[in-house]
């Protein structure tokens, strides 16, 4: 409820919004911003099952259900896009996009500024705390930045239900929850997150955050998506490998996108390998499941 109500005050959630709900229920994001902020503003939801044409259906209604917002993940924005690309619609009238759970790539994003007539408002959270910071309402929005201090912070959880033991090391002597996210804050107070601390790569000895490295694969027009995870090796001990899913529009030639690193990052932060996928791994709220990449 506290998130709730620190969403009317930081996206001015009124009683006149509707908004598009295509989360999932069981989840921070479509639960505890969702419909608990729809509660608490006295405003309507319309849920339904994601599809771009469900969701813009949804949006362009002539009536007072019309949809004032609309809440996704990454992987949402990529098909919803997609989508507008193929069957361009006005979309100037929503008042808000809000995008989280997963980092929304720059390009992305930039692709959203286009279609959508305005920039999602990209926010970072955890189930264990809510939503922590979150780019501005007014103000600039910022690709690879999510922003300030959330209303409302600080809270956290109490403990993971019956295991004493993960409890105990997720919280720091004093009270502080390990989020295991990295972060870097920037000259103007705004929060990057740079990856997760489990995921860091460990090559020749020097250390590589997997999200760096897809910053700069993302900005190759030949690539739609990629993931970065590291890959046992006798000689390395991990060798940096890039799954990509190529765009539908370029062609993705893997030395060339090898050498695009080389331009841009030290050399051990470079892709030794680049292997093609149709599509990444993802879990229900979209976000990649490197674990499975490697496999």
């Amino acid at each position: 409820l506290a998130q709730g109500r620190g969403a009317l005050e930081v996206w001015r959630w009124t009683s006149r919004d509707v908004l598009v709900h295509a989360l999932p229920l069981f989840h921070l994001h479509g639960l505890g911003m969702g419909l608990h902020g729809t509660l608490l503003s006295g405003g309507s939801a319309t849920l339904v099952p994601f599809t771009p044409e469900a969701v813009v259906a949804e949006l362009t209604r002539d009536d007072a259900e019309r949809g004032t917002m609309f809440f996704g993940v990454p992987s949402m924005y990529h098909r919803l896009c997609d989508w507008l690309d193929e069957n361009p619609t006005d979309l100037s009238h929503v008042r808000l996009f809000v995008c989280g759970s997963a980092p929304l790539p720059p390009a992305l994003f930039e692709r959203c500024r286009r279609l959508l007539a305005q920039a999602p408002v990209e926010r970072y959270g955890i189930t264990e705390g809510g939503i922590v910071v979150t780019n501005p309402y007014d103000g600039p929005r910022q690709p690879g930045r999510v922003g300030y201090p959330f209303p409302g912070v600080d809270q956290v959880f109490k403990g993971y239900w019956r295991n004493p033991q993960e409890t105990s090391e997720a919280f720091t002597p004093d009270g502080f929850f390990r989020t295991g996210d990295v972060g870097e804050i920037g000259e103007d107070g705004t929060l990057a997150i740079r990856g997760r601390i489990k995921e860091l790569i460990i090559t020749g000895g020097f250390n590589v955050y997997p999200r760096e490295v897809e910053l700069v694969l993302e900005a190759h027009p030949a690539v739609q998506e990629v993931a970065v995870a590291g890959v046992p090796s006798d000689k390395w001990g991990e060798e940096v490998t890039a799954y990509v899913v190529p765009s539908p529009s370029a062609r993705l030639v893997e030395s060339e996108l090898i050498a695009f690193a080389h331009e841009r990052l030290a050399s051990y932060k470079c892709p030794k390998r680049v292997i093609t996928l149709d599509r990444l791994p993802r879990n229900a709220m979209g976000k990649v499941q490197r674990s499975l990449l490697a496999r």
